[in-house]
């Protein structure tokens, strides 16, 4: 297994938005561990090209979708400042580029401090300075969104864009309840003002900052990748299905239990 060489074509099928075949395709000893050694080369290789990891997503923490995509536990991947933006309210998102683009609404999380695997929850909950909801819009390689968790995590975690709406600087008080409020949150998503999906922030292994927890454990045992560290972006996995999407339609939610305005983009 060459992961620097996986890296690369990796790269090569994101940047030209075309699809490959999965790699246990032709390798069906390719494993997790390897696909994790793909994500610290293709992180190189795109800092060095200039661009800057900025966080990461956690992908497949929602349980509802698992037996959907055959994917069982949760991964993760790097984010960066190219795929990574504010959004204004009905702003228009150039997601089109992206190979079968899906849309996720999911809870992104600011880190005020490290985050180790020590941590309670209320721990973790203080080392968060601020909230916001945003819309990743992840994409696959792989035609058919078929894939194994191997592929998925060489395929950086299957992000493409993370757009983030306003974001709430949190107050020590709010911190002390962060975890619970955020695991009662509620939202709906529309398509074209139409509801498409609804869900919770317990979906996203019981919650938002419970997924975060879960991600700084899992990097405890990763020898090839960074913990988590302040300043970092994340986001913590889709709190409903994911939609496939198509330019011209719109997208909103409606948020409930939490103090975060719901989101509206437009598809470009």
């Amino acid at each position: 297994m060459d992961a620097a060489a996986i890296a690369a074509t990796v790269l090569q099928a994101i940047d030209g938005g075309r699809q490959i075949r999965p790699f246990t395709d032709n390798d069906p000893g390719f494993t997790e561990a390897d696909a994790y050694a793909v994500t610290a080369s293709l992180r190189g290789l795109r800092v060095a090209r200039g661009e800057k990891s900025v966080g990461r997503k956690i992908g497949f923490t929602n349980r509802t979708i698992w037996a959907e995509y055959g994917v069982f536990r949760p991964i993760w991947g790097d984010i960066y400042d190219t795929t990574t933006f504010a959004v204004p309210p009905g702003g228009r998102v150039a997601v089109s580029m992206l190979p079968e683009p899906r849309i996720e609404p999911e809870i992104v999380l600011g880190l005020a401090r490290d985050v180790t695997p020590a941590m309670d929850l209320g721990d973790i909950a203080a080392s968060i300075g601020w909230m916001a909801h945003g819309f990743e819009f992840v994409q696959s390689i792989f035609p058919g969104w078929r894939f194994t968790v191997a592929d998925c995590v060489a395929d950086g975690g299957l992000h493409g864009r993370l757009f983030i709406g306003p974001k709430r600087k949190l107050s020590d008080d709010e911190r002390r309840t962060l975890a619970a409020r955020l695991s009662r949150l509620t939202i709906r998503l529309f398509r074209n003002g139409e509801p498409a999906g609804s869900g919770s922030g317990a979906n996203v292994l019981d919650g938002p900052v419970q997924a975060l927890a879960h991600l700084a454990s899992v990097l405890a045992d990763d020898p090839l990748n960074p913990p988590l560290r302040a300043g970092e972006i994340v986001t913590t996995g889709t709190l409903t299905r994911a939609f496939p999407v198509t330019p011209g339609e719109r997208w909103s939610t409606e948020l409930d239990g939490i103090d975060l305005p719901g989101l509206s983009v437009e598809i470009a």
